[in-house]
């Protein structure tokens, strides 16, 4: 681990030295410039750190940053080091510049070129104080992602899990099955057609006489109004002719003759001669009536 930090130490400042050498060698360059299009003494002196230095800005940005924001750095980075590439090769191509014997204001013959240079040398500090800001301000306002630490017992309880699922344990092994060792009766072969009942005889069952059902004719029942008119059929007419009440009494008397009194009710007298409620009623009456007169006469 300390080969490994002390090899990326060692590439930091070789990247340091190669800056602070080639910042040395494009000094002259941009500050003669900058002494052409019109800077003073100072203002000249300083311009090398405008295009340099927003350079070794970007460059610390782009480490820094990720995504967009390192798109940006990135196209800001080659874009000075474009501007400072163009300068250095201008102040190459016109030795005046060297003695800065040249005009103000003229770092090419022809005009259009001599333009472009005025406006490119003259933007420079201007984009550094915006795009140095901007990335001043990404570079604050970055949260890089966390890196999920692995603790140094992940390993241990990965395997924890793993003891847990092996068949070790007590309650993960089923208990082993005993067959039953009863032994089970021989079978015994039987023929082929042979009759398996015992041939012991048993007592014949005398059948039940069978009642005959008394037949009974029903008329049909019909949900249709019944008209009041037409011959009623001969089905359901009675068979029996309508009783007179001395008929009645007859029965009556004859049905009840060794009754008790307490006995001698309408009910009864109602099923012995099947006639209607109201007629036992009064058959009723009439027979206590004769008792009680009977008793009074013999009395």
């Amino acid at each position: 681990m300390n080969l490994h930090r002390k090899g990326r130490a060692a590439l930091v400042l070789a990247l340091v030295a190669v800056v602070a050498m080639a910042f040395r060698v494009s000094w002259n360059a941009l500050r003669d410039i900058a002494g052409a299009v019109g800077a003073d003494a100072t203002a000249a002196m300083l311009y090398p750190f405008v295009v340099d230095g927003l350079m070794a800005l970007a460059l610390i940005a782009t480490l820094v940053l990720a995504d967009r924001d390192r798109t940006f750095a990135l196209r800001v980075l080659g874009a000075y080091t474009v501007a400072s590439l163009v300068l250095n090769y201008v102040h190459g191509l016109v030795p005046e510049l060297h003695g800065r014997t040249v005009d103000w204001g003229r770092l090419a013959d022809w005009d259009p070129a001599n333009w472009a240079l005025v406006l490119l040398a003259t933007s420079l500090p201007v984009g550094s104080i915006y795009f140095g800001s901007d990335l001043v301000a990404k570079v604050l306002h970055h949260r890089p992602t966390p890196i999920p630490t692995v603790s140094a017992n992940a390993e241990e309880s990965t395997d924890t899990e793993r003891k847990r699922s092996t068949a070790d344990l007590p309650v993960s092994t089923p208990e082993p099955i005993t067959p039953n060792a009863a032994a089970l009766p021989r079978p015994v072969a039987v023929g082929f057609l042979k009759s398996t009942l015992s041939a012991k005889p048993y007592p014949s069952i005398a059948p039940a006489p069978a009642v005959p059902i008394e037949s009974r004719v029903v008329a049909a029942e019909s949900t249709r109004p019944r008209r009041a008119t037409g011959r009623v059929p001969d089905a359901a007419k009675p068979t029996r002719s309508k009783r007179t009440p001395d008929q009645l009494l007859a029965e009556a008397r004859t049905a009840t003759a060794g009754w008790p009194d307490a006995k001698v009710t309408g009910e009864g007298i109602r099923r012995a001669i099947r006639t209607s409620p109201a007629n036992a009623r009064s058959l009723r009456d009439t027979i206590l009536a004769e008792r009680a007169a009977a008793s009074a006469e013999v009395g």
